[in-house]
């Protein structure tokens, strides 16, 4: 606490990396891949924004002592930053813990629900990868789409992937301190004109500095996509801005006690029934559009494992098919945020 590594991390590479993740986010070729791999991964993302009010809405009927606290532990509070880990990733965690205002004993009980319930299933994920056809053959799945995929994507790989030199490394770290540095400034003029404005808007965090610095440097990552910088993702601009994530998690691990969860059990149970219904919900829609596996286990994984995970799953499938992890783990991403502050507010409204 004293060496101020999370005030840092969280501050200035958190921001930092969201632009250099977000900078490679490539909205033709997510398109491109059809709308059943968007499909899930909304599906996904929709399952998890009311997989948390609903859980809420369960445990208060069966058990409303495992999510009856006193402010400021309220558990929704808590469970935002499951929220935002699961929709986005590491940072749009980080953000929710910021902008929810969640103390650092809570923190570290929903940091161990997320850690465990979401590796969880994405090791029974990556287990039914052996079971494709089966699966499909259950779907009603037609998977010619994922093969014309492999093609396109073993032919794009090869065209942008190059050794980076000096000048491209400093080149990243120029476009994701400086798009920082707006953010930051420009945050430190919004903020404070909506608190004093707009108080009323306090109850969406609008008036947090830290949630504006982070919205606005994902849509200077979305913004720069579409210009030249994009060009930076061949010499790894993603993979640092990945480096800057794996920091703030350490800088968070260092102060997560991974014993608080046997404290308070109960959350175990309340993580495993919001990912039951995330799980229920893709096999519905799934089988309802005859989505092959491969589209239900990336497009959750993009949620809930993020740009780490996603890509890995993919490549499970075929290495070539990795960059559609990355794709639809990026818009996690540029959604995690939104999405998470979406399922706080919902999970408050239940709470109250």
């Amino acid at each position: 606490d004293s060496s101020k590594l999370y005030f840092v991390a969280s501050r200035y590479l958190l921001p930092a990396s969201l632009v250099l993740l977000t900078i490679s986010v490539d909205l033709k070729e997510i398109v491109k891949l059809g709308p059943k791999a968007l499909i899930m991964f909304f599906t996904a993302t929709v399952g998890i924004i009311i997989g948390g009010p609903i859980a809420i809405l369960i445990f208060s009927a069966v058990a409303p002592d495992v999510i009856s606290a006193p402010p400021p532990n309220e558990v929704w509070r808590g469970m935002t930053t499951i929220a935002g880990s699961w929709i986005g990733g590491g940072a749009n965690q980080a953000a929710m813990k910021e902008v929810f205002d969640v103390n650092g004993e809570l923190f570290s009980k929903m940091v161990a629900v997320d850690i465990l319930v979401g590796n969880t299933w994405l090791g029974l994920l990556l287990a039914g990868i052996g079971y494709t056809k089966l699966i499909d053959k259950k779907l009603k799945a037609d998977s010619s789409a994922i093969e014309s995929l492999k093609n396109k994507m073993d032919a794009y790989q090869s065209s942008i992937s190059r050794m980076p030199s000096l000048t491209d490394l400093m080149l990243i770290l120029m476009v994701g301190f400086i798009s920082t540095g707006m953010a930051h400034f420009f945050s430190d003029l919004i903020a404070p004109f909506i608190a004093e404005n707009f108080p009323y808007l306090d109850k969406y965090s609008l008036t947090s500095g830290f949630f504006w610095l982070v919205v606005l440097a994902t849509t200077f990552g979305v913004v720069l996509s579409f210009t030249k910088a994009k060009e930076l993702e061949g010499a790894g601009a993603s993979k640092i801005g990945s480096v800057f994530i794996y920091i703030l998690v350490a800088t968070i691990g260092m102060h997560m006690d991974i014993m608080a969860v046997f404290d308070d059990p109960g959350l175990f149970l309340v993580g495993i029934t919001w990912m039951v219904i995330h799980v229920t919900l893709l096999l519905i829609v799934a089988k309802l559009i005859k989505a092959p596996y491969f589209f239900v286990a990336v497009g959750s994984t993009a949620n809930v494992g993020g740009a780490a995970s996603a890509p890995v799953v993919a490549a499970a499938f075929h290495p070539a098919l990795a960059p559609v992890g990355v794709l639809l783990a990026v818009l996690g991403y540029v959604l995690g945020t939104y999405g998470a502050w979406l399922c706080g507010i919902l999970m408050g409204m239940v709470s109250n």
